[in-house]
Formats: C-alpha cells, sequence, structure tokens
C-alpha cells in the first residue's frame, strides 16, 4: 500500500508562503513594454539608416549631374540627365590617375604594417606576464586619447630633420608616410587585439609548447591563424582610416619647393575642391568623392560577415 504525503506549506517555521501570482507567459503576444521598445528600436534604426544613406546618394546622384543642374537644384537626386564624362574629367584632368595608385601603395603598406606590429605587440601584452606589462599597455592606450592635431608641429619638425639625413624618410615620400601611418593606427590596433588574443584558449598554446614549437612558431602558427575574425576585422578599421586620412598627407606631403612627388587621394579632393580659382567643377568634384568612397564601400560590403564575426568573437568565446 502507497502513502501519499503533503508537502509542507512552508520552508521555514513561521513564514507564510508566498502567494501564488501570475504566470508570465512564455509564448503569445509580447508585452505593451517590449512592443514599444521595439518600435522605438526599429525606428531609430530607420532614421539612422536615413541619415547614413542619403547623404552617400546624394553625392552619387551629383557626380551624374551638369554644374548648372547642381547649382540650380542641388537637393535634387534625380538628375535630368546622366553626365558620365564627369569620372573621365576627375579621372584625367583632376589627377586620379595618378594618386589611385599612390593611395593604394600608401595604405597597403600602412595596413601591413600595422597588422604586423599591432598584432605582435598585442600578443605579447596578452599572453606574457612581464615587468612593465600594464604599463606599455596603458602607453598605447594613451596614444588613442592624443589628437594627430596636437603632434602636427613636432611631426612636420621630425621629418624635416629625418629627410635631411634620411632621404626616403623626409617629405613626399612613400616610406615616411607609411611609418605615420603605421604609428597613427596602432593604438586601436592593439586595444582591440589585445581584447581578441585575451580570449583565445590557452591549452591550444600549452599543447604546442609541449610538442616543441617555439614561441615565434606559436604566433605565427598558431595564435595568429586563431585571431584571423579579429585581424579581419580591425584591418577593415584601419583600411577605412587610412583611406580617409587627408591630414597627414597635407601636412607631410607638401614639400617647400611646391612640387608633388606623391599625393593620395584624399589630397586631390582637396585640390578639387578648394583650386578651382574662378573656374568651378563640382560635378567632378562630386565625381572623385564618389570614387574615392566606393572603393571602401566594396571592402566592407565584401568583408562585412567577418567584421561582424570579429566584433561578436570575444562575447561569443
Amino acid at each position: 500500500m502507497s502513502t501519499v504525503t503533503t508537502p509542507p506549506t512552508s520552508g521555514v517555521a513561521g513564514v507564510k508562503p508566498a502567494p501564488a501570482g501570475k504566470p508570465r507567459p512564455t509564448g503569445g503576444r509580447a508585452s505593451a513594454g517590449d512592443v514599444a521598445l521595439s518600435g522605438f528600436s526599429h525606428l531609430f534604426l530607420l532614421v539612422w539608416g536615413a541619415m547614413v544613406v542619403l547623404p552617400l546618394l546624394w553625392v552619387v546622384m551629383s557626380s551624374l549631374k551638369s554644374d548648372a543642374e547642381i547649382i540650380k537644384n542641388p537637393l535634387s537626386l534625380i538628375p535630368d540627365s546622366l553626365h558620365w564624362d564627369n569620372f573621365t574629367r576627375a579621372w584625367t584632368k583632376g589627377g586620379f590617375s595618378g594618386v589611385f595608385l599612390d593611395t593604394v601603395i600608401i595604405v597597403g603598406g600602412g595596413v601591413l604594417l600595422t597588422m604586423l606590429l599591432g598584432s605582435m605587440a598585442a600578443y605579447v601584452l596578452a599572453r606574457y606576464e612581464f615587468p612593465g606589462n600594464r604599463v606599455i599597455y596603458y602607453l598605447f592606450l594613451a596614444g588613442l586619447t592624443l589628437p594627430v592635431y596636437m603632434a602636427a608641429v613636432p611631426l612636420f619638425k621630425g621629418t624635416e630633420l629625418l629627410g635631411n639625413s634620411i632621404p626616403f624618410l623626409g617629405y613626399n615620400q612613400y616610406v615616411m608616410l607609411i611609418l605615420v601611418y603605421t604609428a597613427w593606427s596602432l593604438s586601436f590596433t592593439i586595444f582591440f587585439m589585445h581584447s581578441f588574443f585575451r580570449t583565445l584558449p590557452t591549452t591550444v598554446a600549452e599543447a604546442a609548447l609541449v610538442d616543441g614549437a617555439s614561441h615565434t612558431s606559436l604566433f605565427f602558427r598558431v595564435m595568429l591563424p586563431m585571431a584571423k575574425p579579429g585581424l579581419i576585422s580591425i584591418g577593415i578599421f584601419n583600411v577605412i582610416g587610412q583611406w580617409n586620412q587627408w591630414y597627414l598627407p597635407v601636412l607631410l606631403m607638401q614639400p617647400a619647393g611646391g612640387e608633388e612627388k606623391h599625393a593620395p587621394i584624399a589630397q586631390a579632393l582637396i585640390g578639387l575642391s578648394v583650386n578651382q580659382g574662378y573656374k568651378s567643377d563640382w560635378s567632378g568634384m562630386f565625381a572623385g568623392i564618389t570614387m574615392a568612397m566606393l572603393p571602401v564601400l566594396a571592402v566592407y560590403i565584401i568583408f562585412q560577415r567577418q567584421v561582424q564575426a570579429g566584433l561578436t568573437g570575444s562575447i561569443t568565446k
């Protein structure tokens, strides 16, 4: 014969049991607060998307207009007729045919050197303990708080002094601007990769060391491939930042004689906008802006999944 026992009404003597509340529905309709929050989020994203897309669309449409149409009706998005010759004029007369290759070389060299040095420094600071580790890390972080404009005078004078003794580090040189771009991007790269390297599993590194791998082999053959999502993400940010950089080229690519040997694409855009004299070429300027921003948009669209994976990798690991 089985007996049925009744569970006690309270687990603690003298304490009344809590009244049974209404169970919260797990399915069905959402609460009014959830609906309001969801609606506000979608509205905010819609407004933000319009603020980003509409200026880009306006620039692209203006590049297909004539100068008279731009001045007469500048806010119109649809041109009366398509003027594809604006791009040809900006490419030839605007100087984009020469500066485009210069920009690819400078940005390519700057990004590769930034990724190499930044990932190596971030790996050592994240995975090895030694005296002064945190001091070095915070010194790199301090570079994020220093505007590049505050370093304009010492950077200009330092380039002048180096150029007197080492010609390829002077004004108007590829190597000089690549090194400056690297130093400018290094702080954020180390900050980003430091957090990513700390999320990688320690057991894999220990197993590689037990198998006889050196610290150099461990970094290049084991840890660096595991950090691929983070590398792609920070690489895209560096490409965008260095491609759109205009202040450093204007500061350091203007020799005393006025002759420009090399010039990034941002410098050509400034020339189209402010060096027109009495003859304006607004359609050519908008065409140049369109050509300058399309490569960056293409890179981001192609690698957007890798960028999202890199940004969320430290959370999901």
